[in-house]
């Protein structure tokens, strides 16, 4: 395996004519480190979709170059170092389940066995089943069985939750981290920030075809705007207390916390600074310091770059 498993550099795509042409995919540079947990996140529309598909070799990128596993991305698909599980297709619905595991994997020179990808995926007890009678969520964990079955160093995921319940998906998502753990480099695209907060060693968020954020989920949340404040203030000096956090240099916004008199929440870029001041000159108590959440830096970086 290559140390670095994906560089784009200047990906750009467009699809339609004159006046109705769109740009999906606007200049991504991006490299992925092989054996690292990649998630992609951003609103529909953003480019994750297409940009997936480039990587894939699915599709052709109108500028730029990309370069998979130390190859064009099509020859490291047809090698079998990396495989996709997507949001559709790549199943007979007249097959059962072990049918179709058992054709596709009859494709391969060399493959793993059938019987093991089953259990990887969580699909053995559906063996004998129609792929026309499994739910969305069945049908997604055998198309990660498929995506197994060349043992790939690269897996590539269109939503693959999508269809899942709650369960289903902390199934899915402990199968994963069995791969990842074994030293498979991962990419998703998802719409659910949980998962890639609770799942990827690092995020990139992207909107109108750009990649507007990239980097650790901590840095991420952070890139939002710093962190949230919230303190009791005494009732005497309330007022005052107001008026010298919201001049503080450090301090984005203000606003009185829900249902305790005397409570404020600060959001400040700061904390440490904003705390000396509230704990101190202010005569505060109860402060309590919290990273501003995922949703936050989301709606922030993706609504930023939408301007």
């Amino acid at each position: 395996m290559t140390t670095s498993a994906i560089e784009l550099q200047g990906l750009t795509k467009s699809f339609g004519r004159g006046a109705q042409r769109i740009t999906a995919v606007d200049g991504v540079d991006l490299a992925v480190s092989a054996g690292e947990v990649l998630a992609l996140l951003g609103p529909n529309g953003a480019g994750k979709t297409t940009t997936i598909d480039m990587i894939l070799g699915l599709t052709t990128p109108d500028s730029g170059t990309a370069t998979v596993m130390g190859r064009t991305p099509r020859a490291a698909v047809l090698d079998g170092a990396v495989s996709a599980v997507l949001q559709t297709g790549g199943v007979l619905a007249d097959l059962r389940v072990g049918e179709t595991v058992r054709l596709i994997a009859s494709t391969f020179a060399t493959h793993a066995p059938v019987e093991d990808v089953m259990e990887r995926a969580g699909i053995t007890h559906l063996a004998a089943r129609r792929v026309s009678k499994c739910s969305g969520g069945e049908q997604q964990r055998l198309r990660f069985a498929l995506a197994l079955l060349p043992e790939p160093d690269l897996l590539i995921l269109d939503e693959p939750t999508a269809g899942m319940d709650v369960s289903t998906r902390r199934e899915f998502w402990a199968a994963m981290r069995q791969e990842a753990e074994h030293g498979k480099t991962v990419i998703f695209a998802t719409h659910y920030l949980e998962e890639a907060s609770g799942f990827a060693d690092r995020i990139v968020m992207m909107a109108r075809g750009r990649v507007v954020a990239d980097g650790p989920t901590p840095q991420i949340r952070a890139a939002a705007g710093g962190r949230t404040i919230t303190v009791d203030l005494p009732q005497e000096s309330y007022a005052e207390g107001l008026r010298q956090i919201s001049g503080h240099p450090d301090v984005t916004h203000v606003e009185p916390a829900n249902g305790t008199a005397g409570r404020v929440r600060i959001h400040s870029t700061d904390s440490d600074a904003v705390a000396l001041l509230l704990l101190g000159d202010l005569g505060g108590s109860g402060l309590e310091v919290t990273a501003g959440s995922l949703d936050d830096a989301f709606v922030t970086l993706t609504q930023g770059a939408l301007r």
